[in-house]
């Protein structure tokens, strides 16, 4: 279900609902009915966050959602079109695996992974959810491997390598015995 909330405003922000669920609360006088809605929000270059709305009427969950999902957004590091590296993110008893693919792949992934993967981005990458697949584990999973991602850069600060000496050059000089 793709609709544009954003008409009004100019930004690059893509929204995708990904769930919308109706929920009670039983009380003393008898039951409240509301709505919860699970939205993705994104850019489409690396930005992408999960939120969750609640309200009695759908479009005011989705619009609570959107405003939850945009200040969760988190920035992931994308090589090309793909992730750098393999990589897990687990919520609750949700573990989310996520494998870099060749360019033309496509995002082989479902349910709600998938989802935050497109409106992130990343258009090459391989999948899998293991344990529960309950939809807000999933894509909260999915943002937590994106957190676990490492830069070249990063692992490079971490070893305490000179970002000015690349792989391939190292490798060079040792073979000429420097």
């Amino acid at each position: 279900m793709r609709r544009d909330f954003n008409k009004d405003k100019k930004s690059d922000q893509q929204e995708k609902v990904i769930q919308i669920s109706r929920v009670t609360k039983v009380v003393k006088g008898g039951k409240n009915m509301s709505f919860r809605a699970t939205v993705v929000v994104g850019d489409g270059k690396g930005k992408v966050g999960v939120g969750v709305g609640k309200s009695e009427e759908v479009p005011k969950a989705i619009r609570k959602g959107i405003e939850s999902a945009v200040k969760r957004q988190v920035s992931i590091a994308l090589e090309g079109t793909t992730i750098p590296h393999e990589v897990t993110g687990k919520l609750g008893a949700s573990t989310v695996f996520l494998r870099p693919a060749p360019p033309g792949t496509g995002v082989i992934a479902g349910g709600a992974v998938r989802s935050v993967l497109e409106v992130a981005g990343v258009r090459d990458v391989v999948a899998k959810i293991q344990g529960s697949s309950n939809i807000i584990n999933s894509a909260r999973a999915t943002i937590d491997a994106f957190q676990n991602l490492l830069t070249e850069e990063k692992v490079r600060e971490l070893r305490g390598v000179p970002l000015e000496v690349r792989t391939y050059e190292r490798v060079k000089l040792m073979k000429e015995g420097k």
